[in-house]
């Protein structure tokens, strides 16, 4: 969650979790083995970022049946959710650093950076184009060469668009192939609101981060 985010109930937002069968909780078991193939197929003790993170449900569980040590940073500014992921964690035995911060600031894990996996679950849906714009090409500095983000977004506008793309999630599909990824996967369910993709750095950026990457709409 980043700091202008208030007038969303983001604890409430994740209650969505508790029923099996929701868009949600489909998309968590598919971001899950997403993950885990993206973190095996990095050599040596793969760096994980995962950012607006909530209580890291996508992460911890798929951190604790590695057969490695991952080196993984959570980012999330509501405290309740971080402290959740904090304990879960813990619970698990897994060393996830686990930050009570704003997500959009670089800053927040700048001495964590380059890495070799990115998360984006739920932000690209939730900011304007113009932010995710720059949040793409943004990514592109944070990775080291080869890296992954996995990155989601729904089939609904939260804003004006600034193109004429019929469905948002295939345009940022082609932003990232825009800003030096290839796409690896795009998962577009049937039925469901939700896309998820993964892209791979074929071309990495030098260009510095900027002060901020994005600020959500609700």
């Amino acid at each position: 969650m980043t700091e202008s985010r208030r007038r969303m109930d983001w604890q409430a937002w994740h209650r969505d979790y508790d029923d099996p069968d929701s868009p949600v909780s489909r998309r968590l078991v598919e971001v899950r083995a997403r993950l885990t193939a993206a973190l095996d197929a990095v050599p040596g003790r793969p760096r994980l970022l995962n950012l607006c993170a909530g209580d890291a449900r996508d992460t911890v569980p798929v951190l604790a049946a590695m057969d490695r040590e991952i080196e993984g940073c959570a980012v999330e500014l509501d405290a309740a959710l971080a402290e959740h992921a904090r304990r879960s964690a813990a619970d698990a035995g897994v060393p996830l650093d686990v930050r009570t911060g704003d997500a959009a600031d670089p800053s927040t894990y700048a001495d964590r950076l380059p890495i070799d996996v990115l998360m984006l679950i739920g932000v690209l849906g939730n900011i304007s184009d113009a932010d995710g714009e720059t949040t793409v090409r943004a990514a592109a500095s944070m990775l080291a060469p080869g890296g992954t983000v996995l990155w989601t977004r729904s089939n609904r506008f939260r804003s004006k668009p600034t193109h004429d793309y019929e469905d948002p999630a295939a345009w940022v599909r082609d932003r990232f192939e825009a800003c030096g990824f290839e796409t690896v996967e795009y998962l577009a369910p049937e039925g469901a609101p939700w896309r998820l993709g993964v892209s791979r750095l074929t071309t990495p950026s030098n260009a510095p981060l900027p002060p901020r990457l994005f600020t959500f709409v609700r």
